[in-house]
């Protein structure tokens, strides 16, 4: 089970079963802010070390550090707050609206790596790599 707690250490606010309500809000903006490749969830680079990806769970980002590297990038574009995903029309838009509520960023250029989208693959989960222009 993840851990619960609102703002500063721990990841994202907890439900009555165990579920994370929304994920981890960045605790600084800079160049240490970091996206998850498939979700595009953003949060520094030490809140993903400690808590991993609360879209991806599967990535094991708070049980390697490698993962964090692997998983993320600090190349992106723009970040949206969704507080309510399934009603949004630009998370629809921007394929995240099945998300948590959390920090987003509007675009990565990066693909995840091969031997994470086989990851995605072994649990069911989805992978869309970044649309090119």
């Amino acid at each position: 089970m993840r851990r619960g707690g609102g703002g500063g250490g721990g990841g994202g606010m907890m439900d009555d079963e165990g579920r994370v309500e929304h994920a981890q809000i960045p605790n600084s903006f800079g160049h240490e802010l970091r996206a998850c490749l498939r979700c595009r969830l953003v949060k520094t680079y030490d809140q993903f070390r400690e808590n991993g990806c609360e879209n991806c769970p599967f990535l094991d980002m708070d049980k390697d550090r490698d993962n964090v590297v692997g998983c993320t990038t600090a190349n992106f574009t723009g970040i949206i707050s969704l507080m309510d995903p399934n009603r949004s029309w630009a998370a629809r838009w921007l394929r995240i609206g099945r998300f948590i509520p959390g920090c987003y960023t509007l675009a990565v250029s990066e693909e995840l790596p091969e031997e994470y989208q086989g990851m995605c693959q072994d649990n069911d989960v989805q992978y869309h790599p970044p649309r090119r222009a």
